[in-house]
């Protein structure tokens, strides 16, 4: 395996790990949790959606395959992180309030960036022929050019 196969892996690892520890005690609705949830102002029955929702984007960033299902979960896991930064800072909080958010959103853009530069991962938006000459190459394999 490649050293740079490596450290994709590690930093998507750590951005996994760190993404984990804050959904736990989102889910387990830990009194900690709650505390900083009404902080923020956000109502106490957003925290198991949010929990649940950032099990399941780790999990899809995670398996194998899947790799339109990654996009979404890399996608939602940076809202949720940029939400996170955005509702400290708006409030006033100090840096070692908003210093993981932060720290996430680094890890979450070079986890994605390894993924997307993955030697061997399919992807079909490699593809780089203009919308109208995949449609012309489409039409004509089923019968439909003029």
């Amino acid at each position: 395996m490649k050293a740079r196969t490596w450290i994709g892996w590690i930093v998507t690892g750590l951005m996994a790990a760190l993404m984990l520890l804050s959904a736990v005690p989102d889910v387990l609705r830990i009194p900690d949790a709650l505390v900083v949830f009404r902080h923020l102002g956000y109502p106490p029955y957003l925290l198991l959606f949010l929990g649940t929702a950032k099990l399941l984007g780790v999990a899809a960033v995670l398996i194998p395959g899947a790799s339109r299902l990654k996009e979404w979960a890399f996608a939602g896991l940076t809202f949720d992180l940029t939400g996170a930064l955005y509702s400290h800072l708006s409030v006033g909080d100090p840096a070692s309030a908003w210093t993981p958010a932060a720290i996430g959103l680094l890890l979450m853009a070079a986890s994605y960036l390894a993924y997307r530069t993955r030697p061997g991962r399919p992807d079909s938006s490699r593809d780089r022929r203009s919308y109208a000459e995949r449609r012309a190459t489409t039409g004509a394999r089923v019968g439909l050019s003029a």
